[in-house]
């Protein structure tokens, strides 16, 4: 509810440190605004929630229409229900990875099964991509 304000306050920010060369970074919905605001997202596409994207877009970040997005050590998701957070192994193949086969996904009641396939059906191109990669 504060991350609008956040985002605003230089000293706050500055505070806050990333190294996407070694770490890896994930935001979800408005967080991706404070990723925007830091730099990591730099010029690269991100996902978030449709009450923060105006935010984000204010801020020079490109926001596309997805779920889920992941880019070298970074990955961006949007809606409640996507989960990234606590999910950060020390690759985001490995968070997509574990997203796929659904270890961490919620429960969404009685719907769970076409949930999880869902899920699986955002996050496979990132598996397959980075699967590709490390080849």
């Amino acid at each position: 509810m504060k991350t609008r304000a956040i985002a605003t306050d230089d000293k706050l920010l500055s505070r806050i440190r990333l190294d996407p060369a070694r770490e890896l970074i994930g935001a979800q919905c408005s967080g991706t605004l404070l990723l925007a605001k830091l730099g990591p997202v730099g010029d690269l596409p991100a996902c978030t929630d449709l009450t923060t994207k105006p935010w984000i877009i204010e801020a020079g970040v490109d926001v596309i229409d997805a779920p889920f997005i992941a880019h070298g050590n970074g990955a961006t998701a949007g809606g409640p229900c996507f989960p990234i957070s606590g999910d950060l192994d020390d690759r985001p193949a490995r968070l997509a990875s574990r997203c796929g086969r659904g270890d961490a996904l919620c429960g969404a009641g009685g719907e769970k099964a076409l949930y999880v396939e869902r899920a699986l059906g955002v996050v496979a191109p990132f598996v397959e991509q980075a699967h590709a990669i490390e080849g």
